[in-house]
């Protein structure tokens, strides 16, 4: 009898300690702000060198710069490179600060062959093109997907056959699949009105792009837990999705902000073409004008925000 006491006191016990390191921690800051997320430390280095009344916060190994950008209060952070890392750290912001809003800032590849490195796009939508079923071979060459598994409509690359998710959010009583996750209208009208934002075409070391870069406006984007280098497969991903870009984080960070009902809009700057150049991928060399386009971007879209 004392032993069966003892485990139920010793169970109940662990019980609340695994209850309480479940739960939330607490709102670290009140103010309503626009979330503002890069991926890795170079993507963010332009906004943070203009940031103003900076106040750091550090929650789970990442570091969340509040103040004020072109007159709007922000929260700054790198979620962290790829799918997982975006998405869980999006979520991490909004369950800590009162975030009103979610922007991303980056870079990307290419693959719309009528864009070049340097142009910024701001995708009207963004998917996740590697949700994906490993179908079987039946026969050489032949990939079949089950008779059952009828969301599978895309053309297939391959084995791999894109899918939709399976999706829940605050606004649906039940889950749905989606593949697409449109940004907000009224932050893609913003993005709209600056399209004469003035864009580098040279780096401090005098590396220069051979096209002047533009602005970008509407379409697809898609992303996925792959660098991809790859022409074949950069064609496949132009032709089934009609994307501009791909790259590791947006459309997680879009799925995040759909399930809590956040608005959200992605500045994507090309870095290299996603294995169309001619050459070794271009990331390593274009990298930080790709980084600082879209930063630029970003800027002159909070200055026209009303």
């Amino acid at each position: 009898m004392h032993r069966l006491l003892r485990c139920l006191l010793l169970c109940a016990g662990l019980s609340g300690l695994l209850s309480q390191g479940a739960q939330a921690g607490p709102l670290l800051d009140a103010t309503p702000r626009v979330a503002i997320v890069s991926a890795f430390a170079p993507e963010l280095g332009l906004l943070l060198g203009k940031l103003e009344q900076v106040k750091q916060y550090k929650v789970n190994g990442v570091t969340f710069s509040t103040g004020v950008l072109q007159g709007k209060p922000v929260v700054l952070f790198v979620s962290g490179v790829s799918m997982v890392n975006a998405a869980m750290n999006t979520q991490l912001v909004l369950d800590r600060f009162t975030v009103t809003h979610l922007v991303f800032s980056g870079i990307a590849g290419g693959v719309n062959p009528a864009l070049n490195i340097g142009d910024v796009v701001v995708a009207q939508r963004w998917g996740q093109y590697l949700e994906v079923l490993m179908a079987r071979e039946p026969s050489a060459g032949k990939y079949a997907p089950p008779v059952w598994m009828d969301d599978v409509k895309l053309p297939n690359f391959g084995m791999m056959h894109p899918r939709p998710q399976r999706v829940r959010s605050g606004a649906r009583a039940e889950e749905e699949n989606k593949f697409w996750f449109d940004v907000d209208p009224q932050l893609l009208a913003i993005a709209r009105s600056i399209q004469a934002t003035p864009l580098a075409d040279c780096d401090v070391a005098n590396k220069c792009l051979q096209t002047k870069p533009k602005l970008v406006i509407g379409g697809n984007g898609v992303s996925g837990q792959a660098f991809v280098d790859n022409a074949a497969f950069r064609e496949y991903t132009f032709k089934t999705f009609e994307a501009n870009v791909l790259d590791m984080e947006s459309a997680a960070t879009a799925l995040v902000a759909y399930s809590n009902g956040v608005p959200f809009i992605a500045f994507r700057s090309l870095s290299d073409l996603a294995g169309g150049g001619g050459g070794e991928n271009e990331v390593g060399t274009f990298m930080k004008i790709a980084a600082d386009n879209a930063a630029k971007v970003l800027l002159a879209f909070l200055a026209a925000w009303k």
